[in-house]
C-alpha cells in the first residue's frame, strides 16, 4: 500500500521549533527522589566508541547505536546522538556549528516522519541547548562547551524520565486493583514494575495489540515479575471492562489539545472506560510534547503496519493499515510525566513552557 500524504496542517507545524523554558531540568529534577542503596538507579549507558578517527561522523548511523540500547527510548537515542554531533563538529564558529546541528536535526526527523516524539525531541533539543544569550559573549571554545554541557545535561534528565514518571505514579495504584493496559509502553511497564517492588497487590488485563500482537509480549515482561496477567481480545475490551479499575497507555505524542497519539485501538478503550466511568492514565515522557494540534484522526501522518489475517485477502479488499489514532483530551483523566501529574487542560500551559 502506498503511502498517504501528510496533511499540510501537520507539515506546517512540525517544521516549527520550540523553546524549552528554563524550569524544564529544575521540574524534572525536583521530581526525583533519593533511593535506598538496595534499589540504585539506572546509569546512563556509555556512548558508543569510534574506533575509526579518520570516517566521516554520521548522526545517522550514531543514531542507530543508540537505539539499540534495550532501555533508551527512540526520542533519547535521537538527542544523544544530536550531542554526538557537537562533541565530533570540527566547525569554528557558532553559526557553523548551530547549522550543523540543524542539518542533523533535519536528517533525523527525515529518518522517520510518522514519528511525533522523534520530532518533538529533536526540536526541544535543538531550542533548549543553542538558546541562550550568554553564548554571545563567549570565545568559540567556552561556548562550545556550554552547549555539550548542556546537551549532556538533556539527555541525562530524558534518560532518567522513566524513573521520575513511574515514581510519581504509585500512589494511583492500590492493593487489589485491576488494570487494563494496551500496546507495548516501557514507561508503563517500569510504572507496574516498580509497584510490583514495592510490594503491590494487583492484577494486569493485556489486550492483545493486533496487529503486532505488542500485548502478548508485555504480558511476558509481567509474567517474568509474577505479577497476574490475562491476555484479552482486542474486540473483548467493553466486555471485560467492569473488571478494570483504571486503564494505563502510553503514547508517541501529548498533543497540544491534551490529547494523545498512541497505537491503535487507545481511542476506542478510552471511549469505552469514559462510559463506564473508568480513569484512564496516560505516562509520557515530556519531550515527546509535541507543536501539533490534530481535529481528527485523519491530520494524523500514517504511520502504517502491515496487518496479517492469517488467509488470503482478495486484492480487491481494501485493507486499513493505519497502526494509530488520536485520543481527544475528554477521555483522558490524567498524564503523568517527568513535569508532574497534569490534567489534560494543564497540558497546553506546559508547552507554552517547553515551546515559548
Amino acid at each position: 500500500m502506498e503511502n498517504r500524504k501528510t496533511s499540510a496542517y501537520y507539515e506546517n507545524r512540525a517544521v516549527q521549533f520550540g523553546v524549552v523554558s528554563t524550569e524544564w531540568l529544575a521540574q524534572a529534577q525536583s521530581a526525583t527522589v533519593p533511593r535506598s542503596p538496595s534499589s540504585p538507579s539506572p546509569s546512563p549507558p556509555l556512548p558508543p566508541s569510534h574506533n575509526d578517527a579518520d570516517k566521516p561522523f554520521s548522526v545517522i548511523q550514531e543514531f542507530d547505536t543508540w537505539r539499540k540500547h534495550p532501555d533508551l527510548a527512540e526520542a533519547v537515542a535521537a538527542i544523544r546522538a544530536l550531542a554526538a554531533v557537537i562533541r565530533s563538529s570540527k566547525a569554528t564558529t557558532m553559526m557553523q556549528l548551530e547549522i550543523e546541528l540543524k542539518s542533523a536535526s533535519d536528517s533525523l526527523k527525515c529518518w522517520d516522519t510518522t514519528s511525533i516524539s522523534l520530532t518533538a525531541a529533536c526540536d526541544l533539543f535543538m531550542r533548549y541547548v543553542t538558546r541562550t544569550s550568554a553564548l554571545e559573549y563567549e570565545d568559540f571554545n567556552s561556548a562550545k562547551s556550554r552547549l555539550l554541557e548542556r546537551a549532556d545535561k538533556f539527555g541525562e534528565i530524558s534518560f532518567k524520565a522513566r524513573e521520575i514518571i513511574a515514581m510519581l505514579s504509585q500512589d494511583f495504584i492500590f492493593d487489589g486493583c485491576t488494570i487494563l493496559v494496551h500496546g507495548f509502553s516501557r514507561v508503563v511497564l517500569q510504572i507496574l514494575k516498580l509497584a510490583a517492588q514495592n510490594n503491590k497487590l494487583f492484577r494486569v488485563l493485556c489486550t492483545e495489540g493486533r496487529p503486532d500482537r505488542t500485548g502478548l509480549r508485555f504480558s511476558n515482561e509481567l509474567a517474568k515479575l509474577d505479577v497476574p496477567v490475562k491476555l484479552v481480545i482486542d474486540s473483548a475490551v467493553a466486555y471485560t471492562m467492569d473488571e478494570v479499575d483504571m486503564v494505563f497507555v502510553g503514547a508517541d505524542g501529548v498533543v497540544e489539545s491534551g490529547g494523545i497519539i498512541n497505537m491503535m485501538g487507545t481511542y476506542q478503550i478510552a471511549m469505552v472506560a469514559k462510559s463506564m466511568n473508568k480513569p484512564v492514565y496516560v505516562a509520557a515522557e515530556s519531550y515527546k510534547f509535541a507543536r501539533f494540534y490534530p481535529l481528527d484522526q485523519k491530520d494524523l501522518a500514517p504511520a502504517l503496519c502491515p496487518v496479517d489475517f492469517g488467509v488470503p485477502v482478495p486484492s480487491k479488499v481494501e485493507v486499513e493499515s493505519s497502526a494509530r489514532d488520536y485520543t481527544p483530551p475528554q477521555y483522558l483523566t490524567l498524564l503523568f510525566t517527568d513535569l508532574g501529574v497534569l490534567t489534560p487542560s494543564v497540558v497546553s500551559d506546559e508547552l507554552i513552557q517547553l515551546y515559548l
